[in-house]
């Protein structure tokens, strides 16, 4: 059994060695490709291809054996890029779009990340220096049981407290540390290039906005001069100024939305990691509730594919969760603009209250007879309770005409009302399932289709796959089997040794073995008692010997 999370030699230099100039790399195929009419898969799967393979010699240096040879192969080539970079910001600092240091936008994240792969081959190549010049000792493998490994399995070992331990407001509410869980290599690097993918394409997007802003400009200033030909008298007039105070609403509204929309990506890439860490803890339990029944027994090959597409897919959920965010959220602020803000510019502050207020009445209508109908129902069409110590009252119907009356009467307004809810409903899918689009761990289908969403499908795969391969209970059983049959292989080798060298007593394998069974019942006085007795051989003397020194 390997462990899936350990496929490099530092926990920090793997998601490091991908993150920033791959990052760049990534974004650049996203913007051109996109843009052609040849993106084709093949051709996507061929620059997917060369990003690898330009990349792959950090990953190899990093994870080879000869730590001396690979660490001046793997700086060299750092170096060299991180040169190249340099050398490409020295010769086009400045943009077009962004203006002054718009590439250094753009390239400090590689710069970065290159930094830190130059600073882990030097200490990798000093490290290496000192063991072979003898000052310093080779540093064993890497266990095969972890540390936090261990802790878990000693933690399910030990009695649970009688009191828990008051627990922070941070602890209980955003994140609590647990030393005996450690998130693989896979997920802290999936979550720091996920981190510079959403830099990178914020600040694209952003660019995108001063081009289409300067476009506006242009068009704007086109209808001001037509307005200013006609003296404001033109039939197009009030059309042309309502597109001209839309469009600079939209350019406000969009600019502004750019943090909250950011922010809520953020917030899901860490909780990201926190529902890795539920869910895996979930499974080790044996708890599978937490997924859908399709979810249960997935396929082997579903998940090892799984685990391949997890990485990829989560970044571009996050990118695509953030343009689709944005877009929301502008359009939230373009009615907000238009219902509450742009009425009191406009000086139409009393109509826009009376128009709230309105609204607000009817929703409150609305609301107070869904409520008055449920305590009708409650106080007068349920049976008393059974007992005072019931909660609520039994689902039995009393006064059954009144109810029939009831129902009648209320069942055209409650035509109306459903009407109402639909939308609402609708609506408020619409609102859960793109605020969510970018929650790869949660699917946002209905109860049925969940097999229909494939990102929550590579998630449950993945999941499968690390609780497969590193649940500690399990890792803790293989480790003692593989150090118990070490040690057998030990101890028959020193015999082997000792009875090649010397040629004195044997000990037969027999009178071992009843000097332990012997060793045995003794430390063990009840075990005496169960034991079947041979005649003629004296045990039942000794059993009888062995009960008077466990009595006494």
């Amino acid at each position: 059994m390997t462990s899936t999370s350990d496929s490099c030699a530092s926990f920090w230099s793997c998601p490091f060695s991908k993150d920033g100039s791959t990052a760049d790399r990534e974004m650049t195929h996203l913007t051109s490709w996109a843009t052609t009419l040849e993106s084709s898969s093949f051709v996507l799967l061929v620059g997917g291809i060369e990003v690898g393979l330009s990349h792959f010699p950090f990953f190899a240096c990093l994870s080879s054996e000869f730590q001396l040879v690979s660490s001046i192969l793997g700086f060299s080539y750092s170096l060299i890029w991180f040169a190249v970079t340099i050398l490409h910001i020295t010769q086009c600092p400045h943009g077009r779009l962004l203006g002054r240091f718009e590439t250094i936008m753009f390239y400090w994240p590689s710069l970065l990340c290159l930094s830190f792969l130059l600073g882990r081959f030097l200490h990798m190549f000093v490290k290496s220096l000192r063991v072979r010049l003898g000052w310093e000792l080779q540093t064993e493998e890497k266990p095969f049981l972890e540390i936090h490994q261990a802790k878990h399995v000693k933690q399910l070992l030990r009695k649970p407290p009688l009191q828990e331990e008051k627990k922070s407001w941070f602890q209980t509410r955003i994140y609590e540390w647990d030393p005996c869980f450690q998130f693989p290599s896979r997920m802290i690097g999936t979550v720091v290039l996920a981190f510079i993918c959403l830099y990178l394409f914020i600040v694209i997007e952003f660019c995108v906005f001063v081009y289409v802003r300067e476009k506006l400009d242009v068009l704007e200033g086109e209808m001001e001069s037509y307005i200013a030909s006609v003296n404001q008298t033109g039939t197009l007039a009030p059309v042309i100024l309502q597109v001209k105070e839309l469009m600079n609403v939209s350019k406000g509204v969009w600019l502004v939305t750019i943090l909250p929309a950011s922010l809520t990506c953020v917030s899901y890439l860490f909780h990201v990691l926190a529902c890795y860490r539920k869910h895996m803890k979930r499974l080790w339990a044996g708890n599978k509730h937490f997924l859908p029944l399709k979810f249960h027994n997935p396929s082997s090959s579903g998940s090892v594919v799984a685990i391949a597409r997890y990485s990829g897919w989560q970044i571009a959920y996050i990118l695509w969760g953030y343009l689709i965010i944005h877009v929301v959220q502008s359009l939230l602020g373009l009615v907000i603009m238009y219902s509450l803000v742009l009425p009191v510019i406009h000086s139409q502050g009393l109509e826009m209250l009376h128009r709230l207020g309105i609204g607000i009445l009817t929703v409150a209508i609305v609301l107070g007879l869904v409520i008055v109908q449920v305590w009708i129902a409650s106080s007068f069409f349920l049976q008393p309770k059974m007992t005072t110590a019931d909660k609520q009252k039994p689902l039995a119907l009393n006064n059954r005409k009144a109810f029939h009356n009831f129902n009648y009467f209320l069942f055209f307004y409650n035509v109306l009302l459903g009407l109402g809810a639909c939308l609402s409903r609708l609506l408020i899918s619409c609102i859960l399932g793109t605020w969510l689009i970018a929650r790869i761990d949660r699917t946002i289908m209905q109860h049925g289709y969940e097999g229909a969403d494939m990102g929550f499908g590579a998630w449950v795969g993945m999941l499968y796959v690390d609780h497969c391969h590193s649940n500690p209970v399990l890792v803790s059983f293989c480790h003692i089997l593989i150090a118990g049959h070490r040690e057998r292989k030990l101890q028959q080798a020193i015999r082997g040794g000792c009875l090649s060298q010397s040629a004195g007593a044997r000990i037969s394998a027999r009178s071992r073995t009843r000097w332990l069974l012997l060793q045995t019942l003794v430390n063990n006085p009840r075990l005496v008692e169960l034991r079947k007795s041979k005649p003629g051989h004296g045990s039942q003397e000794f059993t009888q010997i062995l009960l008077t020194c466990s009595e006494s």
